[in-house]
């Protein structure tokens, strides 16, 4: 690993060179200059991993060059010294940005110990940035077709404040993806995404799954267990597949939403909770209120903001971009050589009318990167169901496709058939 670059700053040539050994000695790579000015010259020549900087200078004093470092350079931190220090010149320079103030004569000890501890936080919040740019990254919404483009709009719009969000779309077009997309672009990005799958929420124990319960509230209870609410204080609860959810736990959720409180299972207290709830389906929620089977207040209590993703089939000009991130993403988990598809199995590709939507279509290309050797993916290499045995398949419902499919996403359409 390459040695960290520390830059020393001090008029005084003896503690320079001094520093310059110590520093050495522990596998640093120390760069000396007795002025500030030539400090900032030297940090717009190369970038450095610290800097420890004295007040007392020639010229412009060090807190001068400190707020210099601290807007110029605002990732690289300042560690201050002074022979001179008071509490009052510590506080105003950690208040200006320096990361922490030590006194001359230079303790080895300390002086080593708050520079192992100012490179590592600054390491930890590098590595967190990277983090949550592949996070970004990860749940980038892929298209260039003009609905996809009027989503991905909505979704940062949605994204901005704290209204409750209803996702709707077939099996497979990507709601986890979106309702993620909210999280992300929301600033309860760094906070938890808790997902609760509604279908499979036990019934007898669905009050403890969301709000968890107290030690002894029932056999088997041994301990103090939190609930996904709980878990999900400070960011974004996604109940997947709403619809599926039973009329006795619509009820709970509903009267949750209302207070933004409850109680654990066997407690008395109520517990508050700083929650945004996204909800997705792909059932058409209108006909289960006609039906008794969804509550009509809870659809206005979730539906604030409403995101409709359409089928892939609506999207066809979109299927040669995703096929071609599924390939790099596939051989790049794989540790393969970068594949790609002929122009004759993009044709293929782009003309499958892809029940399952983007799912599927991301499961065909993984199956690919796995059973094609060769560096090519040709046509041949395709095993796909015809077009037009596919579209005999398909129920009569979706083949009366809208005329316009960014009037669609504007607004929403609410027959989302499996």
């Amino acid at each position: 690993m390459q040695a960290e670059t520390i830059l020393v700053v001090d008029d005084e040539r003896g503690i320079l060179l001094a520093l310059k050994g110590i520093l050495e000695d522990e596998g640093y790579r120390p760069l000396l200059v007795e002025d500030g000015e030539s400090a900032l010259r030297r940090l717009s020549e190369q970038p450095v991993d610290l800097v420890l900087l004295d007040i007392w200078l020639p010229g412009r004093d060090g807190v001068a060059i400190l707020q210099e470092i601290t807007k110029g350079w605002p990732t690289t931190p300042v560690i201050m010294m002074s022979g001179h220090g008071t509490i009052e010149t510590a506080v105003r320079t950690t208040k200006l940005g320096a990361y922490d103030f030590i006194e001359k004569p230079l303790s080895l000890e300390k002086t080593l110990l708050v520079l192992r501890h100012a490179l590592e936080e600054r390491r930890l919040t590098r590595e967190n940035s990277e983090l949550l740019r592949q996070a970004e990254s990860a749940v980038e919404i892929i298209g260039e077709d003009p609905v996809i483009v009027e989503l991905r709009r909505r979704v940062a719009l949605a994204a901005a404040g704290p209204g409750r969000v209803l996702v709707t779309g077939e099996h497979g077009t990507g709601k986890e993806l979106v309702a993620r997309s909210v999280h992300m672009l929301s600033p309860r990005r760094l906070r938890p995404f808790i997902e609760v799958n509604c279908a499979a929420l036990p019934g007898e124990l669905v009050e403890s799954e969301l709000f968890g319960h107290e030690r002894g509230a029932f056999t088997g209870a041994v301990d103090l267990r939190r609930g996904k609410f709980e878990q999900a204080d400070g960011g974004t609860l996604f109940f997947d597949e709403i619809g599926d959810m039973t009329p006795r736990t619509q009820g709970t959720l509903l009267r949750v939403l209302e207070s933004q409180s409850f109680e654990r299972v066997g407690g008395s207290k109520p517990v508050l909770v700083n929650v945004r709830v996204i909800a997705a389906t792909n059932r058409r929620l209108e006909d289960l209120i006609a039906a008794g089977q969804f509550r009509e207040d809870l659809f206005y209590r979730l539906a604030v903001i409403s995101l409709h993703v359409p089928p892939l089939r609506e999207r066809p000009g979109d299927i040669p971009l995703l096929a071609r991130h599924f390939l790099r993403g596939f051989c790049a988990d794989a540790a393969q050589q970068p594949k790609r598809f002929t122009p004759e199995a993009l044709a293929v590709l782009s003309d499958h009318r892809w029940p399952g939507n983007v799912r599927e279509l991301r499961n065909c290309v993984e199956r690919l990167v796995m059973m094609v050797p060769g560096e090519n993916i040709g046509a041949d290499d395709l095993d796909l169901a015809p077009r037009a045995a596919v579209a005999a398949t398909r129920p009569q419902a979706l083949d009366a496709e809208a005329p316009s499919r960014l009037q669609a996403v504007q607004n929403p359409p609410t027959d989302n058939s499996k």
